[in-house]
């Protein structure tokens, strides 16, 4: 059993930065972040694998880093240049097997930071 637990998230206006978290009581060989914003289904944000290989949406690529520090058990999501439409609740989540994408399938599961943008 992984545990993961979200922080970070906050209210910020457009045009704004972030930094998200995510400690986990381990990270597996794929390390990912997803969101939902109210009223749309779950969208896969960013993925990072065990060689540091990152893979993003076309709607994050160029705003958003996906990194991790294997010895502090740490997943992070800069997120810079915010718009309204990025306002969602941000979930950490965890693979443990191989293909690494954010796409895939997740085993395991954050409770959410909440990241609001106002115009």
């Amino acid at each position: 059993q992984v545990q993961l637990g979200e922080s970070g998230g906050g209210s910020v206006q457009a045009g704004g930065s972030l930094t998200l978290s995510c400690v986990g009581s381990m990270l597996t060989s794929c390390m990912a972040w997803f969101r939902q914003a109210p009223g749309k289904e779950r969208e896969g944000v960013a993925s990072i694998d065990r060689d540091g290989d990152t893979r993003y949406a076309d709607s994050v690529a160029g705003r958003f880093t996906i990194s991790k520090d294997n010895a502090q058990n740490t997943l992070y999501l800069q997120v810079d240049s915010l718009n309204p439409e990025d306002t969602a609740m941000y979930y950490c989540a965890a693979r443990v097997f191989s293909p690494c994408s954010q796409s895939a399938a997740m085993d395991y599961w954050g409770k959410g930071t909440l990241v609001t943008v106002s115009s």
